[in-house]
């Protein structure tokens, strides 16, 4: 993710109740990251209010995606170690 330009990044959160809220726009690398990282934490995303998490670039592909009940499940090189991370 480092070679893309600052300002390149949007995180968004989904709802289980079918809204979305951006919660941060066009932002770097590190600070999508950081920010992805909080909000699939949250008690929010544990008990499922929040169900799903994506990191998007400037050209609104999919960077990273966090699910409830499944976790990282996007890009696959990260899922195996996001994922056992979260186990403990």
């Amino acid at each position: 993710m480092t070679d893309y330009p600052p300002g390149e990044f949007s995180v968004c959160q989904f709802f289980k109740s079918g809204g979305h809220e951006y919660v941060r726009r066009f932002v770097d690398a590190q600070e999508s990251v950081e920010a992805f990282r909080h909000f699939s934490e949250s008690v929010a995303a544990q008990v499922g209010i929040v169900n799903r998490v994506i990191i998007t670039d400037g050209d609104d592909f999919c960077c990273m995606e966090w699910k409830y009940g499944q976790g990282l499940t996007f890009p696959p090189e990260l899922m195996e170690k996001w994922n056992r991370k979260e186990d403990k």
